[in-house]
């Protein structure tokens, strides 16, 4: 009974010590190490760059227009935003081919209206639980999730799927790296026919 404890204690004390040295030399076998620091950079660099906040973002409205409030950053159009009437004919080839909200996280035109999403990785209303495929996927196709409704204006989805693989790789973890905020964006609303 005595050997016995003691082989039990001896592998329990190995299988503690490679454990540990498998937790101290990185990921395990078939797991993913998370983004760099440099990929998150470049990523912020290039949402910065792709002005992604002049929609995603909310405004507040001020004296001077609408000015980004940062404490939504790229939170997407609010739940509760109140679209204004569109006078008829005021969407036309012979007159305007799109308006936006005042805090420009809405915008109609012959599509209908569309909201801007929810960027944070919240994972019940933004892309918390979106892959990085589906976002890549995203961006080349012009889905939503790679294969689900179209992706509507004003989004330049079409440029953005222009950039390299590392490009789009990077933007995704940059907005993984948000702080998650819970924004159910409303759903597009099909044009009047």
């Amino acid at each position: 009974m005595r050997r016995k404890c003691v082989i039990t204690a001896t592998l329990s004390v190995f299988s503690l010590v490679v454990f540990t040295f498998l937790l101290r030399s990185g990921p395990l076998a078939g797991q993913a190490a998370g983004p760099s620091k440099e990929q998150v950079a470049r990523g912020e660099y290039l949402v910065t760059a792709g002005t992604c906040s002049d929609c995603h973002t909310p405004k507040i409205f001020t004296p001077k227009g609408p000015v980004p409030d940062m404490s939504r950053s790229l939170s997407g159009a609010p739940a509760d935003i109140k679209i204004p009437p569109i006078p008829a004919g005021l969407i036309a080839p012979t007159g305007w081919g799109a308006l936006g909200t005042n805090d420009m996280t809405a915008w109609a035109g012959p599509w209908g209206v569309s909201f801007a999403a929810n960027l944070t990785p919240d994972r019940a209303t933004g892309l918390g639980s979106w892959t990085e495929a589906a976002f890549l996927k995203s961006m080349r196709t012009g889905k939503h999730k790679g294969v689900l409704r179209d992706i509507l204006p004003p989004m330049p989805w079409q440029g953005l799927g222009k950039l390299t693989d590392d490009d789009l790789k990077a933007m995704f973890a940059c907005l993984q790296s948000l702080k998650a905020i819970q924004n159910k964006v409303p759903d597009p609303i099909p044009p009047k026919r």
